[in-house]
Order: structure tokens, then sequence, then C-alpha cells
């Protein structure tokens, strides 16, 4: 029972490994070991000895450590990117907002919104930030795919950029951490990469 394992929706787990023996051979920098496990149903386990589940699948990654630092740079960069693109386009929606309740008339009540969750409001880019992403996402697919010489840079983006998934994708190369990624559409394309 302190052994069990309950996932109510799809999700990847990431785990990091930095080995101090057991490193791929003839190998001459320093790697890293991305290991996933990733369930495609809701899963309940209550006795590790007799569970056998078509919907979840595991595995693991060698990949170079300073590429892994080098991308979660340019992530983090372009989260702060999204950052104050939703700034932005805040500040313009509340002045919109403003100049239109003075335009109405005084007899009028506001009922104030209910804020949604502004980090999983899909964000739209600009120029700039869309190549910025591509960049980083190609970086992405590269590095988890399982033929890299084969994967070609994306010409778009590959599911719905907000702020969770983007803060999601710069958690999972953080090799002194974890994460878990429950995003539907950053989920699907994820495990299409391991595939």
């Amino acid at each position: 029972e302190s052994r069990a394992a309950n996932a109510s929706k799809k999700e990847i787990n990431i785990q990091w490994y930095i080995p101090s023996l057991a490193r791929p051979s003839n190998d001459t920098e320093t790697k890293v070991l991305l290991l996933y496990a990733y369930n495609t149903k809701p899963v309940k386990i209550s006795n590790i000895k007799i569970f056998s589940s078509m919907s979840v699948f595991s595995g693991h990654l060698w990949i170079p450590l300073a590429r892994i630092t080098s991308l979660r740079e340019k992530l983090s960069k372009l989260k702060q990117q999204v950052e104050m693109l939703m700034q932005s386009s805040k500040s313009l929606s509340s002045a919109s907002e403003r100049t239109s309740f003075l335009e109405q008339s005084e007899t009028l009540k506001i009922i104030p919104s209910k804020n949604p969750k502004t980090n999983v409001a899909k964000v739209y880019l600009d120029e700039k930030t869309e190549e910025m992403a591509k960049r980083c996402l190609s970086e992405v697919k590269t590095l988890l795919s399982v033929v890299p010489a084969l994967s070609l840079p994306l010409t778009e983006i590959p599911f719905d950029v907000t702020l969770q998934s983007i803060a999601s994708l710069e958690d999972m190369f953080d090799p002194a951490g974890g994460c878990i990624i429950t995003e539907e559409s950053l989920f699907n394309w994820i495990i299409s990469l391991f595939h």
C-alpha cells in the first residue's frame, strides 16, 4: 500500500539521474539519464506484484548535460518573454475595460469577471517570440527523439503555448529535479517524441 501509485488523468513523470559509475560506453562528454513514465488512461496501482496495464509506459534516454543546461537557459528566456507578452496584453485589456466603463451609462453595474488562471490561458506570440519558441522546441524534439539525426526543425508550434506549458518544459529540463506534465497538448507532443 505504501508503494501504491495513483494517476487520475494522463500524466508524464520526469526524473533525472546523474550516475557516478554507470555511463554509456565510449562517451567523452558528461551525460545524464532522463527517466520517464507516463500513462495514457487513469491508473490506480494498489499492488505492484500483480499490476499489468496496457496504458502505462516508461523508458530512459542518455542526454549530454551541456545541452540540457543550454536548453534550460533558452527555455527560461522564452518563459520571461511569454510573461512579458501576457503582462502587456493584460495592461491593454484593462485599459480598454476602463475606457468602455467610462463610456457606459452610470446606471450600469460592472460585475467583475472571475479571473481565470492566467498561467493556463493561451498566449498569442509575436513573431520574435514565436521564432524563439520554435528554436527551443526544435531542440527539445532533437534531444528526445529516438533518432535525433532525422529530427527536422519545427515549422509550427505543436501545442498551445501557455505560461504553464513553458514553465513545465523548463522544469522538465532541470537535472536537479523532475516534473509531472498533465497539460493535454504538451503531453501528447512529448509522448509522440518518445516513440
